[in-house]
């Protein structure tokens, strides 16, 4: 297996820590969408990352696709297989990957200039990661992770999620105003696979 992506999109770290955990064997190559030399949309026509390419050349993605395929393979399983309960593992993922969409939508107004960015847009975005991140603090509760003693894909979600904003929107400071946050991040900043996996400086 290859994985296709960047060392900076928590979409790929979420992916390369759920392959750190299960010590599965990938090859990484790292790839900028932004680049007019990127290879990436010879497999994934919408030139978004990650893409995993499976030894009979088959590409998956994006990230949720991912790791649904992952899971099974090996353990440990970060993934019930059905029911409610896998229903509120993805419905995490979602809140995750849904701050991280809020959060990128941000980063990327800010790079046009001042005049052009939309105020309202920026507020809007910033108004789905406050909420995001409440509702986040109050599922958890004083719980270890998400759904109770053990790391499950959703925690790993919204794990790589935080820490982006913290790397890209460091002014977004949810540790100092949700403590149990604070707890829960430290507990997944100590596994080796997040270790691993953090963004260059």
């Amino acid at each position: 297996m290859k994985l296709v992506g960047s060392q900076t999109s928590p979409y790929v770290r979420k992916v390369r820590v759920m392959l750190a955990e299960k010590k599965l064997a990938c090859e990484f190559a790292e790839d900028n969408v932004w680049s007019e030399a990127t290879t990436v949309t010879a497999a994934n026509p919408l030139t978004k990352v990650p893409v995993l390419l499976l030894d009979d050349g088959t590409a998956l993605y994006d990230s949720s696709v991912i790791t649904d395929y992952l899971d099974p393979i090996g353990a440990p399983s970060f993934l019930p297989a059905s029911g409610i309960a896998r229903a509120l593992v993805k419905r995490n993922e979602s809140l995750g990957d849904g701050i991280t969409d809020a959060g990128i939508a941000i980063f990327l107004e800010r790079k046009r200039t001042p005049e052009k960015q939309d105020t309202a847009w920026l507020a809007r975005q910033r108004g789905k990661i406050d909420a995001g991140i409440a509702a986040l603090s109050s599922e958890l509760g004083a719980r270890p992770y998400l759904r109770g003693e053990n790391v499950t894909l959703g925690d790993i979600a919204c794990g790589c999620g935080l820490f982006w904003l913290e790397f890209r929107l460091p002014e977004i400071a949810w540790r100092a105003q949700y403590p149990n946050l604070g707890a829960w991040a430290a507990r997944l900043e100590a596994r080796p696979s997040f270790a691993a996996t953090k963004p260059p400086a």
